[in-house]
């Protein structure tokens, strides 16, 4: 190190990664300091410059740097420490800078582990202590690749082990001639060992739901909609739910969709309004995965949380940052180790996650590119949350009920009458703005009603709640249907038919038709 480097050390002050020492008679403060650095991410002790920040210097010889190393080699184990000796302008006085490197491993002062917090050296606390061991086995002992006690191949959903094989075929992620027996893949996944005996990742992944113990009460997941600002507010809805990575995956996502706000448009001249989420979705689906994949499966009992309130949205996930990734580093691209990288695996097989990495900022460029603000990470007791805004003109409020079950919001208001001037702007913009889907629901209501099995039958779909808030409800919501019974609408009796926006609608789809 040159003087001019070491006077630019020197003016930015004392920090995590610099310390400051008048002279080696504080050594064993100085190698403390020494071994908190190896546990972060390095840095430089200077010996011979004034807690004022003067690099007064002292007298350097062969027995003072033996001093010193001797003090810095009560380090456990030895670390790769370097000493600089740089002489100032007098010759006679020099400093010592102690090169620190940063390590991912676990280093103690006679026995004793140290952190740095700012320009405060101190002991580690028991929790910190535990991770940083976590940390160090993590290559070989992990929770995930831990045997699942008592937990046979019929415990999983081999269905949903199939499904990740084709998805992942199809994706161009797994090969063709994957042997598709469910012991083999999740053998080829390390999730089971040669001799069948299963891991904990498996039962993460593909466990059945009923067939999870009380060994297993982590694989869960909260979801409540709350009717303010904290978490003291009353509840609008509270759910709970047990399962597999993809379960909880899908329990999630709809739950977003019942309750998230929809700011609705009918643009000039326009017939089909456009929507737009207050948070978008590929940053919410990717924030969840997140959760799911990299969290600490190893606490028992803690579960992923999505929480929404009046202002905001926040997904929590149990488990900190590890191996020196800090806030800052998410909001931009950085080196990744997932806490569970057979998990993650699996997850980008299944086309569930991307590249390892690039998560948080992927969901950074979702919310700038959909005009939401940048969204938040923070570490709270132990668990780290991602809390979302909504873009601006959004506001969230407590939802209406349609069949039973809580809906977005909608804005836009479907009026009653449908003028001939709304029949000619049908004509021209139908054929490109209604689905194909909506066409043959809006058809298979023409000659009468229809119940809601009746109606997705019709339109080539199950009769899954999800299918039903996907496509009948938005047409609902247009004013292209309504319900028979609009008072009641969870009765057993309950149909639906077409509005006369919806018959102004049929009748352009079938002008249009004639037309070309």
């Amino acid at each position: 190190m040159t003087l001019a480097e070491l006077h630019n050390l020197i003016a930015a002050g004392e920090s995590a990664t610099v310390e400051w020492k008048k002279t080696t008679g504080q050594r064993t403060a100085g190698a403390k300091t020494a071994c908190a650095m190896l546990n972060g991410r390095g840095g430089h002790v200077l010996f011979g410059v004034t807690p004022d920040g003067e690099p007064a210097g002292q007298q350097v010889s062969d027995d003072t740097l033996r001093a010193l190393s001797a003090e810095l080699a009560r380090i456990d184990p030895s670390p790769l420490i370097e000493l600089d000796t740089v002489p100032l302008n007098s010759g006679e006085r020099a400093i010592i800078v102690v090169h620190v490197p940063g390590q991912t491993g676990l280093f103690m002062f006679d026995g004793r582990p140290y952190t740095r917090r700012g320009p405060t050296t101190s002991i580690m606390s028991v929790h910190q202590y535990d991770l940083r061991v976590a940390e160090k086995l993590h290559g070989t002992i992990r929770w995930e690749n831990q045997p699942a006690e008592g937990l046979g191949l019929d415990a999983l959903d081999t269905v949903e082990i199939d499904r990740c094989v084709r998805t992942g075929q199809r994706l161009g992620r797994l090969p063709e001639d994957v042997d598709p027996d469910p012991l083999n893949v999740l053998k080829r996944f390390r999730l089971a060992d040669d001799s069948g005996v299963l891991m904990n990742g498996a039962a993460a992944l593909f466990a059945k739901r009923d067939r999870l113990t009380a060994r297993y009460m982590q694989l869960g997941i909260r979801l409540a909609r709350f009717r303010g600002l904290t978490f003291t507010a009353n509840f609008s809805d509270n759910r709970q739910y047990e399962g597999n990575i993809f379960q909880l995956l899908r329990h999630a996502e709809e739950f977003l969709l019942d309750h998230v706000p929809i700011a609705s448009e009918v643009g000039t001249g326009a017939m089909i309004r456009t929507d737009t989420p207050a948070y978008p979705p590929p940053a919410t689906r990717e924030a969840l995965a997140n959760a799911l994949c990299h969290r600490n499966y190893a606490t028992a009992g803690e579960t992923v949380g999505v929480a929404m309130f009046n202002d905001r949205l926040e997904i929590s996930s149990p488990g900190a940052l590890h191996f020196g990734i800090t806030i800052e580093d998410l909001r931009r691209p950085h080196a990744s180790q997932p806490w569970n990288p057979l998990i993650a695996n699996v997850l980008y097989r299944a086309g569930v996650i991307e590249q390892w990495g690039t998560g948080t900022t992927r969901i950074a460029d979702i919310c700038t590119d959909s005009g939401n603000p940048l969204p938040d990470w923070e570490e709270r007791c132990g668990t780290l949350v991602i809390t979302f805004r909504p873009a601006p003109g959004i506001t969230p409020q407590v939802t209406a009920q349609v069949d039973g079950q809580s809906t977005g919001e909608v804005t836009a208001q479907v009026t009653d009458q449908v003028s001939e001037q709304v029949s000619e702007q049908v004509s021209e913009q139908v054929g490109e703005q209604v689905s194909e889907q909506v066409r043959v629901g809006l058809r298979a209501l023409a000659e009468g009603t229809a119940n809601k099995q009746q109606l997705l039958s019709a339109m080539g779909l199950s009769s899954a709640y999800l299918n039903y808030k996907r496509h009948v409800v938005p047409m609902l919501e247009q004013g292209l249907i309504e319900m028979t019974i609009p008072d009641k609408p969870r009765s057993s009796k309950q149909k639906y038919r077409l509005t006369a926006k919806g018959r102004a609608v049929l009748t352009a789809i079938a002008n249009t038709k004639e037309e070309a």
